[in-house]
């Protein structure tokens, strides 16, 4: 759907709500409008009760009070956990002939039945395989899970004029000024999963969650280090994979996780060069928790033999001093809330 006029972000995280409004600021930049942070217990965003829901939607109403958001507008992010994305290879031709044909195609490339879920599309352009064909980036989720959340947005009053996956709004946030020959992997890792994409250019050819975010580094902490959930992750964002702090017990306690966690990351790149040999991955942009544990970015740059770095979403925003040091314990964690924010038209 189409954004219009003024509008937010709404990042419903797994341990906070986000919301952003951002206005343009000359051709590439942007100035931060509006801001809001609100912690969330997370037993709240798992359970479907009614009561549950209740608790969420005046959560999302304290943050928009608490940014001073007047717009109704918004355009809200989908869980990774909760929608299927994938690119998929179709001959070329005519725009109207491919509208028809996907019409009638996307039930055999998506993971449930079509008449229960919701489906869009785009073409990214030519594949970067066969000159012959297109690449296409397809996403669906559920109805029932579409439905549910339209409903508890529109029943505070917000009129919801977009909804995508997270992490095609974490692409938009992070992929600035990309080189159009070169690939990257960037990832933002949450509390419970971390989304992935590889990006040729700024355009996503691969996108992936895996089932580890900061619980389950601090969850591994909690039980090599015997020390409360609390401490734990302390410890983990203070410390981090330094060998020299804490004689380097923190690293020791989380390596069999972080290990799990890198072969994953690069198992993606191995899928990335098999399908496109002739495209290198040539660096990896690290946001959420990763880009604020310690030494992460060397620990991943070692494992993977790809130049790791840690992003900021807000390079490209113009942010009031006062607003900056505000931001800064939970700067981090907006990315897939700036991507929303964003938007550009029907982008």
């Amino acid at each position: 759907m189409k954004g219009m006029g003024d509008f937010f972000g709404l990042d419903i995280g797994t341990n906070a709500i986000r919301v952003v409004q951002l206005s343009p600021s000359g051709q590439n930049g942007w100035t931060l409008q509006h801001y809001g942070y609100v912690p969330v217990d997370s037993k709240i965003i798992k359970s479907d009760s009614v009561e549950a829901r209740r608790k969420l939607a005046e959560h999302i109403n304290t943050a928009i009070g608490q940014a001073g958001i007047k717009t109704r507008n918004v355009a809200i992010g989908l869980p990774s956990s909760k929608t299927f994305t994938t690119v998929i290879d179709v001959p070329k031709m005519p725009e109207q002939e491919l509208k028809a044909a996907m019409k009638y195609q996307v039930d055999q490339y998506i993971p449930m039945a079509i008449d229960e879920a919701k489906v869009d599309w785009a073409l990214l352009g030519s594949s970067l395989k066969d000159d012959a064909h297109y690449e296409i980036i397809l996403t669906s989720t559920a109805n029932s899970y579409a439905e549910e959340r339209l409903e508890l947005v529109e029943s505070i009053g917000l009129n919801v004029i977009a909804a995508e996956p997270d992490p095609i709004a974490m692409v938009r946030a992070l992929v600035q000024n990309a080189k159009a020959d070169k690939a990257r992997l960037i990832m933002d890792m949450g509390e419970v999963s971390t989304d992935l994409a590889i990006v040729y250019g700024d355009t996503p050819r691969l996108v992936r969650t895996i089932p580890t975010g900061i619980a389950s580094l601090v969850k591994a902490a909690v039980q090599n280090l015997n020390v409360q959930e609390d401490q734990a992750r302390q410890f983990i964002l203070k410390f981090g994979l330094a060998p020299d702090r804490l004689e380097g017990q923190v690293l020791h306690a989380i390596e069999t996780t972080l290990e799990g966690f890198s072969a994953e990351v690069e198992k993606s790149i191995k899928f990335f060069q098999t399908r496109y040999p002739n495209i290198p991955v040539s660096g990896m942009t690290l946001s959420g928790f990763a880009a604020v544990v310690p030494k992460l970015s060397e620990y991943m740059s070692s494992r993977s033999g790809v130049t790791a770095e840690v992003a900021n979403p807000w390079s490209v925003i113009t942010v009031s001093r006062g607003d900056r040091e505000r931001l800064t314990p939970i700067a981090s964690e907006f990315t897939t809330a700036i991507g929303l924010a964003q938007r550009r038209g029907d982008r």
